[in-house]
């Protein structure tokens, strides 16, 4: 008998371990599902991390190309603008030197003309100067415009097509646009 409640008792402890060891394998399987789920979701994490940071490589690398093309362009543009003042300067200096000819030419005229004469050559020669001086300010404002211009494709990254750039960077700048009506100077002879 007494084996036989010692049996019952080892029965006993035996399922009582046998239960404890239920319970704690559903305890370690709740684990391991919830260590499944945390698993995935860490690994679509990633995966999102890794398309983010490719996508940002790729994104990074674009704006750098589109960063050295803007800055070639700039550079480009400032070229041209330099040509454009040394063209401008070439042309001022033109108009300058024949305003001073015609100046001196009208001084040292003077006494062949005859007086009746002499206010028709007087207002030709104010004519031309006005001419001259309109298209000196036509180019300064071309040019303010081209400046403007720069500034914007500076601060945009991305400079508008407008027909004075388009007219800058085929590098055909018509200089008579305003001057086409130019009345030479002529002396009437004695």
């Amino acid at each position: 008998m007494a084996s036989k409640r010692s049996l019952e008792e080892e029965v006993k402890v035996s399922k009582s371990t046998l239960d404890s060891l239920h319970e704690e394998l559903q305890t370690l399987q709740a684990e391991a599902y919830q260590l499944d789920g945390i698993q995935k979701d860490k690994e679509e994490s990633y995966r999102v991390l890794q398309y983010q940071c490719d996508a940002a490589e790729q994104e990074s690398a674009r704006l750098l190309q589109q960063n050295k093309s803007t800055e070639e362009l700039l550079q480009q543009y400032k070229c041209q603008i330099q040509g454009f003042k040394l063209k401008h300067r070439k042309q001022q200096l033109k108009f300058e030197n024949q305003l001073q000819q015609l100046i001196e030419q009208h001084k040292n005229l003077q006494s062949v003309f005859m007086p009746q004469n002499l206010p028709a050559e007087v207002e030709s020669a104010e004519n031309t100067k006005s001419q001259l001086l309109a298209a000196e300010q036509l180019k300064r404002a071309q040019l303010g415009r081209l400046e403007k211009e720069l500034e914007m494709a500076r601060s945009q990254k991305n400079p508008p097509e407008t027909p004075e750039t388009a007219e800058t960077q085929s590098g055909e700048i018509d200089i008579n646009e305003s001057s086409n009506s130019f009345i030479p100077l002529t002396f009437s002879e004695v």
